[in-house]
């Protein structure tokens, strides 16, 4: 059974970092695109980052410069490192991965998603 498991969330003032894991079990997704949205209250889900089965990384212009997605195939695991964190980063946050294709983007569909972990940015 195919699962992801994220963490690392937590509370953070502002201008503070955190760093989210996305451990992946029941099958290798080292050749698998994978990314992160993020959901704020009363939002719709948004793309955050996405990295490439080339390892090539895209990110939202909200968080371009700040966040730094990357990944450790040995480990299955995926990690969002997040700087200089705003109140506006406030959301959960959900790690996902598609099974097919080489790209992660803000149109791909995952096949899996996490169940996500909470990010409260204080100001």
């Amino acid at each position: 059974q195919v699962q992801l498991v994220e963490s690392g969330g937590g509370l953070v003032q502002a201008g503070g970092s955190l760093r989210l894991s996305c451990a992946a079990s029941g099958r290798s997704f080292g050749n698998s695109p994978m990314g992160w949205f993020r959901q704020a209250p009363g939002k719709e889900r948004e793309f955050v980052a996405g990295i490439f089965r080339s390892g090539t990384t895209n990110y939202a212009d909200s968080v371009k410069g700040r966040f730094t997605i990357s990944r450790d195939n040995a480990q299955n695991t995926m990690y969002l490192q997040m700087d200089n964190l705003k109140p506006d980063d406030t959301a959960v946050y959900y790690c996902a991965v598609r099974l097919t294709g080489s790209v992660f983007v803000a149109s791909t569909k995952p096949d899996y998603w996490g169940q996500g972990t909470q990010v409260t940015v204080s100001s």
